[in-house]
């Protein structure tokens, strides 16, 4: 897998969504990151449904992947079994299937690092006991 920059749900949705509170903070990372951001089907599919009470919101979504800012640099298919040992090991947190897809997504690239708002991922592992590094918005 080609490294970069993993985007999650959270981010994309407020560089969407001009009425998000972290609408500025991701707007400054998409424009100082190089493109595209690399994510997986299960974050595009969280992202429409968050967008989806937003006119052109789903549409947005699909834009971003359209015009190359996002790209899907993973294939569940053939990562199912290690992302089923993610879920499982982290089922009391508990971790959703796009944030086990990103786990993995960073374990297959080492130089990677995760956009969220997610601070589960100061939770996560990658490979067993290293830190996975991540790009957060500062805590309020």
């Amino acid at each position: 897998m080609k490294t970069g920059t993993l985007v999650d749900t959270g981010p994309l949705v407020a560089f969407l969504n001009r009425r998000d509170g972290l609408h500025e903070w991701s707007t400054e990372r998409f424009a100082s990151l190089p493109a595209p951001l690399l994510t997986c089907e299960a974050v595009l599919s969280e992202a429409c449904f968050l967008m989806a009470g937003h006119p052109g919101g789903r549409s947005g979504v699909l834009r971003l992947l359209r015009q190359g800012g996002v790209r899907i640099a993973f294939r569940l298919g053939e990562e199912a079994d290690a992302v089923e040992a993610l879920l499982a090991k982290y089922e009391s947190v508990p971790m959703s299937l796009a944030d086990a897809c990103l786990v993995r997504m960073s374990e297959l690239s080492r130089n990677s690092r995760v956009l969220t708002t997610d601070r589960h991922f100061a939770i996560y592992r990658r490979n067993g006991r290293q830190v996975i590094p991540v790009m957060l918005p500062p805590k309020a």
